[in-house]
């Protein structure tokens, strides 16, 4: 499949190769839709193997956006761009360069922090267009909106454990964590102070182990983690990780977690997660925390506000298990549903 086949076939209304040989920088936005308003999708920077993997990578993150935005209820579209290459190469004049290509799109795309990004790369992004979001709260911004997006996912978690066990409580419920940057270690605050009792992995097993001490939780390696005997497996690291070759290991009946796009393939994995009684809870349902929060920014309603609105995530997380028991499909297809309607809806209004 080409790539302007896969374009078209996954909705995407623009997708933006960006270079600039002076700073070295080699990015891909993508704009998915523009609905319901300016695209808004934060800034990742990974070693992608080829300009392929970056591609896929991009095309489904910021489709993701469209939907977790529409799911949120805010007046936003789906984008994403992403840098080929390194942490240890983020440079001013490299977020400098994408700002001015992000500027070239003249408020379609609007960026913010995602992987390997931080209020810092913002700044320099912010040199060159003011289309940025996420800036440090000292410069008018809401700050690193991981609080939030933890926030926000402990409320998706708390959904699952009442749809499955009949109580949201998650005091003595075993829960288990992938990944303790700064959204799972945020998460795993929420849940410990909750009293749930933690396991935790990651890459870096230093870290894991230096987690579980703070948390008086127990530490795993990255391969054990699937087959973890807790009630939730919560993934906040990389996507695609739930996906034939780990499905079978899968002991906990519920997956709920930050990562974005954490099913290999939204439609593939989330029937045989059905099929095995696994509830999924949609990532990009429980991980809105952070669009809300730099989407407070764009409309200055604060932190705190932010905090209140992903506090509604349970809800929402609630109604799409309960549109997925309904009619009898996974929760990721119900999910979809719902956001497409409420996108199909604004559609229809604009062509009255």
């Amino acid at each position: 499949m080409d790539t302007l086949q896969q374009i078209e076939e996954m909705g995407h209304e623009q997708v933006v190769f960006c270079h600039d040989p002076t700073s070295g920088l080699k990015a891909i936005i993508a704009i998915h839709d523009t609905t319901l308003g300016p695209s808004l999708g934060g800034c990742r920077v990974r070693p992608y193997a080829s300009t392929d993997e970056a591609l896929q990578d991009v095309l489904r993150l910021s489709r993701a956006m469209t939907w977790k935005s529409a799911l949120a209820g805010l007046d936003l579209g789906g984008g994403k761009c992403v840098i080929i290459g390194d942490r240890s190469d983020n440079s001013e004049a490299r977020f400098r360069a994408l700002g001015r290509h992000i500027q070239g799109l003249g408020g379609r795309y609007i960026t913010a922090e995602d992987m390997n990004t931080t209020t810092v790369e913002m700044e320099w992004v912010r040199k060159e267009t003011a289309f940025v979001s996420g800036l440090h709260p000292l410069d008018g911004g809401t700050g690193d909106p991981g609080p939030v997006t933890a926030y926000g996912t402990y409320f998706g978690v708390r959904a699952c454990l009442q749809h499955t066990f009949g109580s949201a409580d998650p005091k003595g419920r075993r829960v288990a964590i992938q990944g303790v940057g700064s959204v799972g270690m945020g998460l795993a605050r929420h849940l410990a102070d909750a009293g749930a009792e933690l396991v935790l992995s990651d890459i870096n097993m230093d870290r894991a182990r230096s987690a579980a001490a703070e948390f008086g939780a127990k530490a795993v390696e990255p391969d054990a983690f699937y087959s973890a005997d807790v009630d939730v497996l919560a993934p906040c690291a990389i996507g695609g990780v739930i996906n034939p070759k780990t499905i079978p290991l899968l002991k906990a009946p519920i997956v709920c977690g930050a990562a974005n796009n954490i099913l290999g393939d939204d439609e593939r994995d989330g029937l045989d997660l059905m099929g095995r009684n696994i509830l999924f809870a949609p990532d990009f349902c429980v991980n809105a925390g952070g669009i809300i929060s730099v989407f407070g920014e764009v409309r200055r309603y604060g932190q705190q506000s932010a905090m209140v609105r992903a506090e509604r995530i349970e809800q929402t997380t609630l109604d799409v298990f309960a549109h997925a028991t309904s009619d009898g499909v996974p929760p990721v297809r119900a999910a979809i549903a719902i956001a497409q309607h409420r996108i199909d809806s604004v559609r229809a209004l604009r062509r009255i």
